[in-house]
């Protein structure tokens, strides 16, 4: 049986978001987006309208990419801590996908970091960073709201160093760390 041909739409959005992780968006030319594709200009135009819808494309696949991957993790995991690990495995799963020229931390902060403030791309990352903690605070239950609130804060603070740290040396053993360190948080409360 024949695969599915894959739309322009699709290339091209696949293609985007290997290169804007690998190289960041502001080196990422169109052309070469179009190129590595293999579909024509107007394609992108077509799909996109322009380089920062694709942008926002981009920043919105890559948001429910976490998520089902967390998904995928909360289905597998049992326990009290069952929720808040899936969240941590979530990071650890991204750390693990095969990326062409290596893991270099949260694909989301990094366009965020190179969007200018008031960019709405950097809303998306930040809605994205809202949900993963409203995701904590949930499953930390809700007997006393404001302790876990601000377990759920700390959990996403460490996460997010964590993931910065295992950016920057190409390793997951800043996550793997931080997985123990809140397992045990979770685990004592």
């Amino acid at each position: 049986m024949m695969s599915p041909r894959i739309s322009a739409r699709e290339r091209l959005l696949q293609e985007a978001a290997q290169r804007f992780y690998a190289n960041g968006i502001a080196a990422t030319g169109i052309d070469g987006i179009i190129q590595g594709a293999g579909v024509a200009k107007m394609s992108l135009y077509n799909n996109f309208g322009s380089k920062a819808e694709l942008v926002a494309a981009y920043l919105e696949r890559r948001h429910q990419q976490w998520l089902e991957l967390y998904r995928e993790r909360l289905g597998r995991q049992r326990g009290a801590q069952a929720g808040v690990l899936a969240v941590v495995d979530a990071y650890l799963d991204h750390a693990h996908m095969a990326y062409a020229h290596g893991f270099r931390g949260c694909g989301l902060l990094n366009a965020a970091a190179e969007l200018p403030a008031g960019h709405p791309g950097r809303a998306t990352v930040a809605r994205h960073k809202a949900e993963v903690e409203h995701l904590l605070r949930g499953h930390l239950g809700t007997q006393d709201p404001g302790r876990a609130a601000a377990l759920a804060e700390q959990i996403s603070y460490l996460l997010e160093g964590a993931m910065a740290r295992a950016g920057l040396e190409g390793s997951d053993q800043r996550l793997v760390a931080a997985r123990r360190i809140i397992a045990g948080w979770v685990e004592s409360r």
